[in-house]
């Protein structure tokens, strides 16, 4: 099966076939090149859906993702992103194995084509050539053998005529001859370039022309083969990034399976916990017996004159009895969660008349059940109003551990760096002394010496920073026996508050929910409750205290202080960060119990020694 063979006279026809094939070869270079582009596309598409859901550096969101949950939807974003690369090696593979390659043999086919034609179409035209010289040697041959035929013809009737001389039938006779002899030639000649067309014509279809359309059959094969081998190198590009993209779904499928719901909730507990213990039970109050105004245990005028129990637990109790003192001294509020404290359900002051301070008490917290207790809310304000301490002493027990531990871990870190700073500077310096061309070794003291300096500020740092988280810690293990131990000495004298106050709604950054104009009602309310205790005596002294720093109080319910400045202690801290202390009669408030280092007096009525 040759086409040089069967196809001989089909010379047009093959010309036009095989430039089909060429625009068959092109429409499949333009379909594999707009695939490429709908790839790049796609993958561009999924890493801006996988950017666009990353969770922003340095910022609240990213601290979310630390559930299980949320790192392994933060694995599927990284897969998908993967994901999107494979889809860009197919464009790159299609591109250059298959686009390039076949741009470039689109080129050379045309070229080899070019060539092969212009051969066919030269043989074609030199046996046209053949052709026509074998027809004018025929055409002569043919005029010389009728002009011999029309001169002997004259000869003979010259001859035959008596009339003419003979000078004149020797001449005719001479002509006839010599058309005789031109025709012969014209014979020789023709038959000459007849064998010469036929020999010319034999090797154009049989040698020449076959030879050109084999080639072009050859040429046209090869386009055809390398289009297949272009097809499968397609399947090809695809299959190849098939095991990659499994393993892309693999670690989505696997990111999946890691999630675990209780290492969720533990999570969460560890990033709520305020290390508080809840309240204890409030204890019924019988309002079928009379009330004794004059000689009854809650009453604020009598508290502290039956017995040195009942004096312990008034003085106790008084301080926490701020919300209701005058205005002229504001309620501090410690910026942690207020522990549980002992308010009374007496009666109202004995120099007025009024109805019981409980019922109304009792009346004002029922009514405002959003409003959990005055000194939690204000603290709240208090953290709106200024940045928090250094010590953390804002936070909650558990919480503050945790920043303190955090804190001492990146000044350790910090440490560690600047010790490598050091070593490298030791290093060069030692080289220096060895090589003294290399440089002055003495140009490195200084920074050694800032080195040494920079490691001496932060070791001082972390001691202080371990010191606090040392006393976080000391505390939080006892803190619940604590608890129900003051729960049980005020059983008899807790209210509805003290349950409110132990469950502040505090957001994860310390602010508050409560609405404004909860506060300020709040603080109307609150006014009704001035006069009730114009006439409190002030709280005992249970021991003296010593600045260590000074601190600027200016949160409302604060005091200022000064460094090395000797204060009376008057309430001592209750697990919240913060002591009261009192500079004279008329300046008391809160202050870090990490500011200060406190003295008690043990025979103080209404203290109590640290843990």
């Amino acid at each position: 099966m040759s086409w040089g063979t069967e196809l001989w006279d089909q010379f047009d026809n093959l010309e036009k076939h095989t430039q089909w094939g060429i625009d068959i070869l092109e429409k499949y270079i333009k379909f594999v090149k707009e695939r490429t582009e709908i790839e790049i596309s796609y993958a561009k598409q999924l890493r801006n859906l996988s950017k666009k859901y990353q969770p922003k550096k340095n910022s609240k969101e990213e601290e979310e993702y630390k559930y299980t949950s949320c790192k392994a939807f933060i694995s599927t974003l990284n897969e998908m992103n993967d994901y999107a690369g494979q889809h860009e090696v197919i464009s790159e593979n299609m591109t250059s194995q298959i686009t390039v390659e076949l741009t470039r043999y689109v080129q050379e086919l045309k070229q080899e084509r070019k060539s092969h034609f212009h051969d066919g179409r030269k043989a074609q035209q030199h046996i046209e050539t053949c052709w026509k010289q074998l027809e004018s040697s025929k055409r002569r041959f043919e005029r010389d053998c009728k002009e011999a035929d029309r001169a002997q013809q004259y000869f003979e009737k010259m001859d035959a005529d008596i009339n003419v001389t003979k000078a004149d039938v020797e001449k005719a006779r001479q002509q006839a001859q010599l058309r005789h002899q031109m025709a012969e030639d014209s014979k020789a000649d023709y038959s000459s370039t007849l064998q010469k067309f036929n020999h010319e014509q034999h090797e154009h279809y049989y040698t020449h022309i076959p030879s050109i359309f084999q080639k072009i059959q050859e040429m046209e094969e090869r386009r055809i083969v390398r289009i297949g081998e272009s097809m499968k190198t397609y399947a090809e590009v695809d299959r190849q990034v098939i095991p990659i993209i499994g393993k892309c779904l693999d670690g989505i499928a696997k990111a999946a399976e890691s999630i675990d719901q209780k290492n969720d909730s533990q999570l969460v507990i560890e990033a709520y916990k305020s290390g508080f213990e809840p309240p204890g039970d409030i204890e019924f109050e019988d309002y079928t017996q009379p009330m004794k105004r004059t000689i009854s245990e809650t009453s604020l005028s009598n508290s502290r004159g039956d017995s040195k129990t009942e004096l312990k637990f008034a003085s106790k109790s008084k301080g926490k009895l701020w919300p209701f003192i005058k205005k002229n001294k504001p309620p501090p509020p410690p910026p942690a969660s207020a522990s549980p404290s002992a308010v009374p359900n007496g009666p109202q002051s004995p120099k007025q008349q009024k109805e019981p301070l409980s019922h109304r008490f009792n009346e004002f917290m029922t009514s405002k059940p959003k409003i959990h207790c005055f000194r939690s809310l204000k603290r709240g304000l208090s953290l709106k109003l200024g940045a928090g301490p250094e010590d953390f002493s804002n936070l909650p027990p558990e919480q503050r551990r945790k920043k303190l531990q955090q804190k001492v871990d990146e000044l350790n870190k910090e440490i560690q760096k600047e010790m490598d700073q050091r070593d490298a500077i030791t290093k060069m310096k030692d080289v220096y002394i060895k090589n003294p061309q290399m440089g002055d070794p003495g140009s490195l003291d200084h920074k050694l010496t800032e080195v040494g300096q920079n490691i001496e500020k932060l070791r001082l740092e972390v001691q202080k920073f371990e010191a606090w988280l040392t006393e976080v810690e000391g505390r939080l293990p006892v803190r619940g026996e604590q608890a129900r131990r003051q729960s049980g000495m005020y059983e008899a004298q807790n209210t509805p508050s003290v349950n409110n106050c132990a469950q502040d709604r505090e957001s994860p950054d310390g602010s508050y929910t409560e609405e404004q104009s909860q506060e300020n009602e709040l603080k109307m309310m609150a006014t009704d409750f001035d006069d009730e205790f114009d006439d409190e005596e002030p709280l005992p002294t249970i021991g003296t205290c010593k600045a260590l720093y000074t601190f600027e109080g200016q949160n409302e319910g604060t005091i200022s202080i000064s460094e090395g400045e000797i204060l009376y202690v008057i309430e001592e801290d209750k697990g919240d960060g913060w002591t009261r202390i009192r500079r004279n009669e008329d300046e008391e408030g809160y202050v870090p119990t990490s500011y200060v280092e406190v003295y008690l007096d043990k025979n103080a009525k209404g203290a109590m020694t640290y843990i």
